[in-house]
């Protein structure tokens, strides 16, 4: 073969070993750059997560921030959790797609979904371990008084001082609205009615004898009297209200929709995972599960019946 002929394809051959170097060489730099570039966003554009009162009190934040922090680390992305807001703020939050996931009431649930364009969609629901609640997303709302109150039952609360927690709370609020309603005592039932903010407080003030009654979320009460029992232990529950649907995890409908996937499969997962299931042991779940919104008509029903009644304001 000609001398020439080999020269050129030897030096053909070089080209394109210097050119596949090349290629690979540009394609694992752009590789670690697209890396890096995902890395940096998921730092700057954290999961923002927002918690309303419906499903712990303040001793158990640190319980959900710990499954917050899982969450955090099974997607390899930053989450910031904040908590303590009214129940109206945290609606404005999610209109406003300032957090991508909500822990919230269901009564605020059903309001926002159940608008022409709703700013939330039904993510999941915890089931509670304890077997009261018949492993089922369902929990109660829980007529409290003082231990050595003279109240034993709901029509002895007649011109009593009720607190409340928030006029959009389910349990707080819409189901013993509805009980009132349901009983006929519409006008002047109790002597004094006031707003607590949370169900923590209301546990409080009933404790300490600064109200005579509340309605207060059975989830908060169950983590209260285990972890917390301080002003739970000063209380008795003289009448239990529901089931109604649980607390939901809402998304915001501008939150996208391949990170909403990969946040449901993860809290799915926990109930298989070691480290999961511990902290789920902690937050007395016994898994999160996909829910149908069906789940929250009675609430609906509830806030309806005392819609038609005229019954709006608890008094």
């Amino acid at each position: 073969m000609n001398k020439n002929i080999m020269l050129n394809i030897n030096l053909v051959r070089i080209i394109q070993k210097h050119l596949a170097l090349l290629f690979f060489s540009s394609l694992l730099f752009y590789s670690s750059l697209l890396l890096a570039t995902e890395n940096k966003a998921k730092v700057e554009n954290p999961i923002r997560i927002v918690m309303s009162a419906a499903f712990v009190s303040d001793a158990g934040l640190d319980v959900y921030n710990d499954i917050f922090l899982y969450l955090g680390n099974k997607l390899g992305h930053k989450v910031e959790f904040v908590s303590g807001f009214s129940y109206e703020t945290i609606n404005t939050m999610l209109d406003m797609g300032m957090v991508d996931v909500g822990f919230i009431c269901g009564l605020p649930y059903t309001m926002k979904k159940d608008i022409p364009q709703p700013s939330v969609e039904l993510l999941l629901a915890p089931v509670m371990k304890n077997p009261k609640y018949k492993d089922k997303p369902i929990y109660y709302s829980y007529i409290i008084v003082r231990k050595d109150s003279k109240f034993n039952n709901f029509r002895d609360l007649k011109r009593s001082h009720f607190v409340f927690t928030d006029e959009i709370s389910n349990s707080g609020y819409n189901m013993p609205r509805a009980h009132l309603v349901d009983i006929g005592e519409t006008t002047g039932f109790f002597s004094k009615v006031t707003r607590s903010g949370s169900h923590e407080e209301s546990i409080r003030l009933v404790a300490s004898g600064k109200a005579d009654v509340s309605a207060v979320d059975s989830l908060v009460y169950d983590y209260d009297m285990l972890n917390n029992p301080e002003f739970a232990n000063q209380t008795k529950v003289i009448k239990i209200l529901g089931p109604a649907g649980i607390p939901p995890i809402v998304v915001s409908t501008k939150t996208p929709l391949t990170l909403r996937k990969k946040i449901r499969d993860v809290l799915i997962g926990m109930k298989n995972d070691a480290e999961g299931k511990i902290i789920l042991e902690k937050a007395l779940v016994d898994r999160f599960i996909i829910v149908d919104d069906s789940n929250y008509d009675g609430i609906r029903r509830m806030n309806k019946k005392a819609h038609d009644a005229g019954y709006r304001v608890i008094r």
